[in-house]
């Protein structure tokens, strides 16, 4: 049987190990490897940042994988040869006929200076899950989400973040004494869509949330408690929360198979320059957000290619940039966008505004993907 090893066990990593299991039950050979025990959706994040889930709650143990045909590693990688398809890790080594890098894109708050000192990033599960704790300590004052880089993963979360802030400091009391600024280097909240943008720009005047586009948080002042931004502006906070800088995982860049900081691939077939080796999601510069909802998009095209690579079949099924994104407008309300990337052309999408139905609906995203990624299911309440 063609042995498969997938790098990273998020979005894409799971989609591909599901469907090879899926279609090949025990006589698949497929080996997943991820340093981390466990599994986060992005937006379970806010549940435990705000206090509504504790970590165990919204944490997936891989121990808990059980699909035939897949075997769960969880060990540092430390080297990945791709053209050998050779792949070094604490547990050992891993060849393979063919290879996914799906590892995803690391943080790195120190890449910002201030950042580590004086504020919070929120997008990893440590500093999310640490925000639980300090939150109910904050007693009011200036409130800064700051985006430090681009690319970052899941543009519309800093819009959710400063919403679900103001509900938050709403139900404590604590809102008429505080202000809520956001800063991102974004024209807009969400460029593909402008309908999206408009609405989640019309939410935050309704509730007195400033926007500040077109600039970076490049450093904060600790001892001022002052973010300075790329524009020479300063903003005061007693609070910042941070997307840190993301960069491509240090062990695929030592792998040769990035250009750019980033690993091309073909955008319809998710190969990479080297033979039988793909990659997908937030790895990529592939050309679409980075979410995990475009990694599962990507996994499946290369999964149904890998079918047929062991079927001796060919498929000429493309990835065709397409993906819905779940926005959270506070209050209780979701709102939902589909949109679709394709190589050379401006995005295109829908936008639906917020409503219980699209609540339920992200309700569903979720327990339908860890019933299929985990095969039990999930009682998030």
């Amino acid at each position: 049987m063609t042995r498969v090893v997938v790098l990273g066990a998020g979005f894409g990593g799971l989609e591909i190990a599901a469907t090879l299991s899926e279609r090949f039950g025990a006589e698949a050979d497929v080996v997943l490897i991820d340093k981390r025990d466990g599994f986060v959706f992005g937006f379970s994040k806010f549940e435990v940042i705000f206090g509504r889930r504790l970590p165990e709650q919204v944490t997936h143990r891989y121990a808990d994988l059980a699909k035939p045909g897949v075997r769960f590693v969880q060990s540092e990688i430390r080297a990945i040869d791709p053209n050998s398809r050779r792949v070094e890790t604490d547990a050992g080594s891993f060849e393979a006929d063919i290879l996914v890098v799906a590892l995803g894109a690391d943080l790195d708050p120190a890449a910002t200076p201030g950042l580590v000192e004086a504020g919070h990033e929120f997008y990893s599960n440590a500093g999310a899950f640490a925000l639980r704790d300090v939150l109910p300590r904050f007693q009011g004052g200036r409130v800064v989400v700051g985006v430090t880089s681009t690319p970052f993963k899941c543009p519309p979360a800093p819009s959710e973040a400063v919403l679900l802030m103001h509900d938050y400091l709403t139900a404590r009391g604590l809102r008429e004494q505080s202000t809520i600024s956001l800063v991102t280097p974004l024209p807009v909240p969400v460029p593909p869509s402008p309908p999206a943008s408009q609405a989640l720009m019309a939410a935050f005047a309704d509730r007195g949330i400033e926007f500040v586009s077109g600039s970076r948080v490049e450093r904060l002042d600790a001892g001022r408690r002052v973010a300075l931004l790329a524009n020479g502006d300063e903003l005061p906070f007693d609070l910042f929360l941070g997307v840190p800088k993301h960069r491509v995982p240090q062990v695929v860049a030592d792998s040769g198979l990035t250009v750019d900081g980033w690993v091309p691939v073909d955008p319809a077939t998710l190969e990479t320059a080297f033979p039988n080796v793909y990659a997908v999601g937030d790895v990529t510069s592939v050309g679409t957000p980075k979410a995990g909802v475009f990694s599962e998009g990507q996994a499946s095209v290369v999964a149904e290619r890998i079918i047929a690579r062991i079927d001796g079949t060919s498929s000429d099924r493309t990835y065709g940039g397409t993906g819905t994104c779940y926005v959270e407008f506070g209050e209780e309300s979701v709102a939902k966008v589909d949109v679709t990337f394709l190589p050379g052309q401006a995005p295109v999408g829908s936008f639906a505004a917020p409503s219980p139905a699209a609540a339920q609906e992200k309700h569903a995203f979720g327990t339908d993907r860890i019933r299929r990624w985990f095969d039990r299911e999930w009682d998030d309440a």
